[in-house]
């Protein structure tokens, strides 16, 4: 999304405050101003100049309609269920950077464990961009609910790690042409 957009949302919806977290409710009638509309979720400036983000499941109350998945491998081996991690991982995004975890450098490790019932465990191992990130959690449990909605995943387990520490040189290329730092 290039340029902002001011819209009136249509009914009450629910929020996190970035960057500390927490939860809230912006009523129908705010003005809010759509910051980012990456991933599943909107960020958003309010009327006060607060900035928090809005489930994709809750566009309807910005006038948008819920994203759609890229098409992903229908296999549940464990080789598919990771190539798969990989593509739904880069649906979710840090509320006030427009990059993917992915491409940010995020995410270090994801791997499928295939179970005796024929699904796959999935453990995935990532950071944060400062360890004190009160989006933190709500970025782990984004992934955990992405990946746990692949078919062929049975138990999904996002270990947030702080060592190595995230820097900047961890981001794709891509990523970093994105944000003028290349």
């Amino acid at each position: 999304m290039a340029e902002r957009e001011d819209v009136v949302l249509t009914r009450d919806v629910n929020i996190v405050t970035i960057p500390d977290g927490n939860t809230g409710t912006l009523n129908k009638g705010q003005i809010v101003t759509i910051h980012q509309a990456l991933g599943d979720n909107y960020t958003v400036v309010s009327e006060h100049g607060h900035m928090v983000r809005i489930a994709g499941a809750d566009a309807d109350a910005l006038g948008k309609e819920a994203h759609q998945l890229h098409t992903l491998l229908s296999a549940t081996d464990a080789e598919a269920v990771e190539k798969n991690c990989w593509e739904v991982m880069k649906t979710v995004y840090d509320p006030e950077i427009p990059v993917n975890i992915v491409d940010l450098g995020l995410v270090y490790q994801c791997k499928a464990t295939p179970t005796e019932e024929g699904l796959n465990d999935v453990h995935i191992i990532m950071t944060l961009t400062a360890p004190g990130c009160g989006m933190g959690p709500v970025i782990q449990s984004d992934v955990e609910k992405c990946v746990r909605a692949l078919p062929g995943v049975d138990h999904v387990n996002v270990e947030v790690v702080l060592d190595p520490p995230w820097s900047r040189e961890m981001m794709s290329e891509v990523a970093q042409l994105q944000l003028g730092l290349y």
